[in-house]
């Protein structure tokens, strides 16, 4: 959702009774920065910082949303083509999780080897685990579900393997306009990392859907756009 999960969107939301809020996606070494500004010049919305200014800009709307909201627990969402910015990012002192972006298909980004792309990386479960060695908060990785040439449940058990500690599944089904719920149950049935779900969440009974599923915890992105939900997540 580029250009609405900043702080001030965050905090909007946060009493509606989510107790984790993610910011970005982030762009962070110079190949990301540079399709990101590629993908403004389209004329879409993106989180787009020099890259000397990125992680103070990271820092200042985590402590932003820690002001107002301390014992919610923040996340960055970012991008790299190499481990070393995402260990950097995770050292700002209040961020709770930074967040591994194997998620993106915009056509700069994925032609950058990065994105979803990331997933078909040799090396992935080396990168992944880099990032887990020597990060100074928690690992979460997000990804898409069904991408073309891609095993998604071998990708979660690898990513399970490389030491992650979340796993942040868009169960997107290419052929409908809704979450492959069977995907994400076969997921959450064949691993161990705590799974996060996200898509199609816009009501009280999708959420019982996605956690009938095995879902450790869900996420929301389109259903808060308007700063509003019609339920209260802590219900659930």
């Amino acid at each position: 959702m580029a250009g609405i999960t900043d702080a001030k969107f965050l905090t909007s939301v946060i009493p509606y009774g989510f107790d984790v809020v993610t910011l970005g996606g982030y762009s962070l070494d110079e190949k990301t920065i540079e399709a990101s500004q590629k993908i403004i010049e389209r004329g879409r919305k993106e989180f787009h910082f020099p890259k000397d200014e990125i992680i103070p800009h990271i820092e200042s709307e985590v402590n932003s949303i820690k002001k107002d909201y301390p014992d919610v627990r923040v996340s960055a969402n970012v991008r790299s083509t190499n481990p070393e910015p995402i260990i950097e990012t995770s050292k700002i002192e209040k961020l709770d999780i930074i967040e591994i972006n194997c998620h993106c298909r915009q056509d700069e980004i994925i032609a950058i080897g990065c994105g979803q792309e990331m997933l078909k990386r040799p090396d992935l479960s080396d990168y992944i685990s880099q990032i887990v060695d020597a990060a100074k908060s928690e690992v979460s990785v997000k990804i898409r579900a069904n991408v073309r040439g891609i095993d998604t449940l071998e990708i979660a058990q690898k990513i399970e393997d490389a030491g992650a500690d979340y796993l942040h599944l868009d169960a997107m089904d290419p052929n409908v306009f809704d979450a492959d719920w069977k995907l994400l149950e076969k997921v959450c049935n064949n691993t161990n990392i705590k799974v996060i779900g996200n898509n199609s969440i816009d009501s009280a009974e999708k959420i019982k859907t996605m956690y009938d599923c095995g879902v450790y915890g869900l996420s929301i992105a389109r259903g808060v756009i308007s700063g509003s939900l019609n339920f209260n997540i802590s219900d659930f």
